[in-house]
């Protein structure tokens, strides 16, 4: 990317690196509110990472675009389809792996789907983070190059008034926008299978299912009209100023809408759509102005840099690397109904080191992601260093 925009790779870098504090806390019982997203309906600051991540996709495929519009159609298809296919394997190849799960105190190969002792059948979760970034890539990719910047305008605001109207109408009567109530789910089970889905609410929904595959893909075109205006406009306080109206504007709309359609992450609404997407376009605002604007490149934007030069590498190292270290058993006592307990590394260095630093848990809880953050930035500092960029 070029340097004049070094402010966009700040912002990948910094979504990236909160992505890793909210996925890897010391405990999942112990964690500060903002850090934890919202329980249903309402947006905490962990639930503004996934979108201002989608939003940063748009921002690159701005760059790229123009070059894919030279090259040609078969040569755009096949690479938006090669891209696709390579982020959504890598996302059920990290839900899958280590491939491996103890079993009777014995390492057996990890099924498609089993059968647990209690009669529950379990299975490897098709979708995920990052299955929902090959979907809003390749079809915001699509709605760009064939219908143009006027085309995906009116596209977008088909789709999220779209999303609204199926919501509405297919989701339970009277509370179409519950857990319960949400028409994507059955969607979801009929296409993927209850096994196969996502099981943290305590029953089988996916907060990245098929049913609430819409509205996001509008997140990543809003992020590349901003970035090719970005490129239009060049560095001029004109282009920062209509960027801070738009994202007012935005968040306005979405506060608005949400009076009708509550912003939700776990269902992905359209108010939720708007209202993060303003509050993306207003980040970028500022980042543009400290660093592009008053040359601001201190040891935070740096620190941030790096991360956002490999993304992806990073978020699926980061989610791989405990999986692989939870083969590893240590052992730690015995639990209160006399059988063994074992720790992964990991999980060693939270009980016996951070966890100790407070009486309040969530102390030990927030060193720990700090923690996972000063490592994987190690990792993708080196990489910095000798000029390794691994890019899907």
């Amino acid at each position: 990317m070029n340097q004049r925009y070094y402010s966009l790779d700040v912002f990948r870098g910094a979504t990236v690196a909160l992505m890793i504090l909210v996925n890897n806390p010391g405990s999942w019982d112990h964690i500060y509110a903002p850090l934890d997203h919202a329980a249903w309906h309402g947006c905490t600051p962990t639930d503004l990472v996934f979108p201002f991540f989608l939003f940063a996709v748009g921002n690159a495929m701005a760059f790229v675009m123009p070059k894919f519009q030279q090259a040609g159609t078969s040569v755009f298809l096949k690479k938006v389809i090669k891209r696709t296919l390579l982020i959504f394997f890598i996302g059920l190849f990290l839900n899958w792996s280590p491939f491996v799960m103890w079993q009777n105190d014995a390492p057996v190969l990890k099924p498609w789907q089993w059968t647990t002792d209690d009669g529950v059948l379990h299975g490897i979760r098709i979708l995920g983070v990052l299955q929902r970034i090959a979907f809003c890539y390749f079809f915001a990719s699509l709605i760009v190059y064939f219908f143009k910047t006027k085309g995906a305008y009116v596209f977008s605001i088909v789709l999220l008034l779209a999303y609204w109207f199926l919501c509405y109408m297919l989701g339970t009567k009277g509370d179409p926008y519950s857990l319960s109530g949400f028409f994507g789910t059955h969607i979801d089970k009929a296409v993927l299978g209850e096994a196969h889905m996502y099981h943290g609410e305590g029953v089988a929904f996916d907060p990245e299912g098929l049913g609430s595959l819409m509205a996001p893909i509008v997140q990543v075109i809003i992020g590349f009209f901003v970035g090719a205006y970005i490129q239009q406009k060049g560095k001029t306080y004109e282009m920062l100023s209509n960027l801070f109206v738009a994202g007012a504007v935005l968040i306005f709309a979405g506060f608005v809408w949400d009076l009708a359609f509550p912003v939700n992450k776990k269902i992905w609404t359209s108010s939720y759509v708007i209202y993060t997407s303003g509050l993306a376009i207003i980040t970028l605002s500022v980042l543009i102005f400290l660093i592009e604007f008053k040359n601001y490149k201190g040891a935070a934007s740096r620190f941030f840099d790096v991360f956002g030069k490999n993304p992806l590498f990073i978020f699926v190292i980061s989610g791989l690397l405990p999986r692989l270290l939870g083969l590893i058993r240590i052992s730690n006592g015995l639990s209160q109904t006399g059988k063994p307990v074992y720790l992964s590394p990991f999980g060693w260095f939270y009980e016996h080191i951070c966890k100790n630093i407070a009486t309040d848990l969530r102390i030990g809880s927030l060193f720990y992601a700090l923690c996972m953050i000063a490592f994987f930035w190690l990792i993708v500092y080196i990489l910095d260093r000798k000029k390794i960029y691994i890019k899907v």
